[in-house]
């Protein structure tokens, strides 16, 4: 077993190329997914404000109806 040449280039070539190759890879699917993950929390915790707003102002809604109602006399 001698030396391995890169046929492109036709410098001497490691045997773990392939290896080394997979693990960068590995390494920015890595990073990759982390990022994603990160973003996903970010818009999960978006989501859970943008629910408490809605549900807070549902709420004063509903009592300035409740309100005005009583106001009118129609006292449904």
């Amino acid at each position: 077993m001698g030396i391995k040449y890169d046929p492109t280039t036709g410098l001497p070539s490691n045997d773990n190329t392939d290896y080394n190759t997979l693990l960068e890879m590995w390494r920015d699917e890595k990073k990759k997914r982390e990022k994603a993950e990160d973003e996903i929390n970010k818009l999960k915790a978006e989501l859970a404000r943008e629910k408490e707003d809605r549900q807070y102002d549902n709420l004063v809604h509903k009592q300035e109806l409740e309100r005005h109602l009583k106001l009118d006399g129609s006292g449904r």
